[in-house]
């Protein structure tokens, strides 16, 4: 079971080294039991791996789990669940449950792993109106750091801890999600060309739009500086663009957005009635491995002068092609939910990725945040690329003291010390 290939270590998130010391190419449950108590008698920490979308930094020594071999799905229509085991893509579990008019509560990018999203809360593309993926779980079995498998159900602590704590307290191989019964949905994007429109008063605009909207409408906004490379589609070539992504279940989708296109002439429109297995082409993310850093902040209100002044720095003339994101929350994603995804309250989440060198990444992206930090509520697990010496913010202080509790009883070893140090300087 231990080896080191390179195929094992490979991660979709190219920027950051993977160098453990062992690694366990995990086919089963046993396995994992196998690895985490081999890992605990040499005392080392361990690492979990499906596809490495959101490493938050290189991995030196230690042991590392890789859980891709672990690929079943199950689907019981009648119940509307599914159970995913730990290398499952969101892009498998759609394709399995549309056939019964069901989906799951996925992100935008069908290659990211489902069970490591939904430990670190899950933001969707139907999430206003369905909330964070971690609120639909029904069980999870996991290897704690006392070498024990452990099914999971809301009754438990563990559960609780679980469910937006990521991989701080084990190894979960696999998940009982709940599945909704959408067919199709209206969603798309309308995309503008910033060099034509001020990015800024479309963000007014896109704000003022969102209290408009019903708690069941999700919708981002988001701006990128392409580079003027022949390896990027012409119509993207050089272009300052700024697009609004919209994603609803409702039947007047049409008339909802139709004062999206008062903002200004439109680039590209995409908005459509689609089938759910197509929704990933709202976003249409980066299919591809490639090196990327970034971050998050949850707001309590957007602050429309700040923001405006972000989009500044991070237009064309940053320097470097960073990636804005701003995500409209509230809806479903505010209701209390027995697990440990903090931050309900916030209005709106940024987040910001940028490629490159680290220390670049960082000298771009740290005065931005530190521009929203006036009206910042915390972090995302989920979102924190290569930020791993910067983790204040992702847990409040409560939910903090609680997770460390359930560490010292479920990982008396501290195992996963490296999860835990992540967000255990979150103060």
């Amino acid at each position: 079971m231990n080896t080191s290939t390179d195929d094992e270590v490979t991660s979709f998130q190219t920027g950051f080294a993977l160098r453990p010391d062992l690694v366990f190419p995990v086919r089963s449950p046993d396995d994992v039991v196998a690895a985490v108590r081999r890992a605990a008698d040499a005392g080392l920490p361990v690492t979990v791996l499906a596809t490495g979308h959101g490493l938050p930094g290189a991995v030196e020594g230690g042991a590392l789990i890789s859980t891709r071999h672990m690929d079943r799905i199950g689907v019981d229509p009648g119940a509307r669940t599914a159970r995913v085991q730990a290398g499952v893509r969101w892009g498998q579990v759609v394709e399995a449950a549309a056939p019964y008019g069901l989906a799951p509560l996925n992100g935008s990018a069908p290659g990211v792993g489902a069970v490591a999203y939904t430990l670190g809360g899950g933001l969707g593309i139907l999430a206003r109106e369905f909330g964070y993926a971690a609120d639909h779980v029904r069980s999870l079995d996991v290897v704690t750091g006392d070498g024990r498998l452990r099914h999971v159900t809301e009754e438990s602590e563990l559960y609780w801890g679980l469910l937006g704590g990521g991989h701080r307290l084990g190894v979960v191989t696999e998940l009982e999600i709940g599945l909704v019964p959408v067919r199709t949905l209206y969603g798309g994007s309308l995309a503008f060309d910033g060099r034509e429109v001020d990015p800024a008063a479309l963000l007014r605009a896109y704000e003022q739009w969102t209290r408009t909207v019903p708690s069941t409408l999700t919708s981002s906004f988001a701006a990128v500086p392409y580079p003027d490379l022949p390896a990027l589609p012409p119509q993207l070539r050089g272009r300052y663009v700024v697009s609004v992504r919209v994603a609803y279940t409702g039947a007047d989708g049409g008339e909802l957005v139709a004062p999206l296109r008062e903002f200004g002439p439109v680039l590209a429109d995409s908005l459509r009635e689609m089938p759910y297995a197509e929704s990933h082409t709202i976003h249409s993310d980066p299919d591809f491995p490639h090196s990327y850093h970034g971050d998050s902040a949850v707001l309590s209100e957007l602050d429309l002068e700040r923001a405006g002044e972000l989009l500044q720095r991070t237009g064309p003339g940053a320097g470097a092609m960073v990636v804005v994101q701003i995500n409209h929350l509230g809806g479903a994603l505010a209701r209390p939910a027995p697990n440990s995804v903090p931050y309900r309250e916030g209005r709106f989440l940024v987040r910001l990725l940028t490629m490159g060198e680290r220390e670049k990444a960082r000298e771009l992206l740290d005065p931005a945040f530190a521009l929203l930090a006036p009206v910042t509520l915390g972090r995302t697990v989920n979102f924190a690329f290569g930020a791993g010496d910067r983790a204040e913010g992702l847990y409040d202080a409560e939910t903090r003291k609680r997770l460390a509790g359930l560490e010292s009883t479920y990982d008396p070893a501290s195992l996963f010390r490296r999860s835990q140090e992540l967000s255990s300087r979150s103060c």
